[in-house]
């Protein structure tokens, strides 16, 4: 019995130990390496499992580089995977741009797939140039009129620019800038809406992928759409503002002079009441002269004789109207 369970033991044993010896010597990767013609050494793989690196991950890229024709080191490829890159999708791209004669070496390559953009889609979109649509934008002629333009901007991938380079969004903001000033410099929006290649020619001559990662094809008007008189609005907002400017003035104005008046009304009332003052002075000072003797009883018979035919004159010389005010 011992003896048996001792034969499975072994068994086992043998079995754990050749596949931890398969594991650690990939012969079958290795043996297929050398039928592809890539001389690439046994205890290097051994290595790169130590390092954690997939020794099929390197073969297999080695292979179709290779075949190819593209003279790729395992050194660079295993460099590459430690640092975080995308080793299939640059391979790919270094094939893609070699068939179309693209100027791109690996260590571009590798730079532009751990800066983070898809370098095989980069080599694509140089081969295959997209279409990007730009949003609607407004501009206002001279006139006054807003027009809303399309364009549709043909960009390829600039492979050198794409370290660095600015995106997308930087084409579709330097082409609206580029239309919003072409259709403000132009005197009418008609002169637009005859010639929308116009804007084309002037966008794209302002060369607007200068920095990017897009080389500008070309722009086309897509659709160009007339919009509100944005002068006529402003000239009618001045109006009502002006209006309402002069409104507050006269308004000002009206002020003043009711202030004004109220005052003069203040005056003449202070003015009446010192005369009342000055006429409740007159008896007095009559009486003081009686009582001093410098006005006698006939002089002031006389005075008062003369104040009634002064009071007749006017009453006779006014209208028949006020004379009958001053009866009632």
């Amino acid at each position: 019995m011992e003896g048996s369970l001792n034969i499975v033991f072994i068994i086992v044993g043998s079995f754990i130990a050749l596949v931890l010896v398969l594991y650690f010597l990939p012969i079958n990767l290795w043996f297929t390496a050398q039928l592809s013609g890539v001389r690439i050494n046994l205890l290097n793989l051994v290595l790169m499992r130590l390092r954690r690196v997939p020794p099929s991950l390197v073969v297999n890229a080695m292979i179709t580089s290779t075949k190819a024709g593209l003279n790729i080191t395992s050194n660079e490829i295993e460099t590459h995977y430690l640092a975080g890159g995308h080793v299939n999708n640059v391979i790919k791209a270094l094939i893609s741009a070699d068939k179309a004669n693209i100027p791109l070496d690996f260590k571009l390559a590798t730079a532009i797939d751990l800066a983070g953009r898809d370098v095989f889609e980069a080599v694509q979109l140089s081969v295959n140039p997209r279409v990007i649509n730009t949003p609607p934008v407004a501009a206002v002629a001279k006139d006054g009129i807003q027009l809303v333009a399309k364009a549709r901007v043909t960009v390829r991938a600039n492979i050198n620019q794409l370290v660095g380079g600015a995106g997308e969004e930087t084409i579709l903001a330097r082409v609206g800038e580029g239309i919003v000033t072409t259709i403000g410099s132009a005197v009418s929006h008609k002169e637009v809406l005859e010639n929308p290649d116009k804007i084309s020619k002037v966008v794209l001559s302002k060369g607007l992928d200068s920095g990017t990662a897009f080389e500008i094809l070309s722009i086309d008007i897509a659709d160009i759409d007339i919009g509100d008189n944005i002068g006529a609005k402003l000239q009618t907002d001045q109006a009502e503002a002006d209006l309402k400017v002069a409104n507050a003035k006269a308004e000002e104005r009206r002020a003043i002079a009711v202030a004004f008046e109220q005052e003069m009304k203040a005056k003449a009332q202070d003015a009446r009441a010192k005369v009342i003052e000055a006429e409740a002075q007159v008896p007095l000072a009559m009486a003081e002269a009686f009582r001093s003797g410098n006005l006698g009883i006939m002089d002031y018979y006389k005075m008062q004789n003369i104040q009634a035919d002064t009071e007749m004159r006017e009453s006779i010389s006014r209208p028949s109207g006020d004379q009958k005010k001053d009866k009632k």
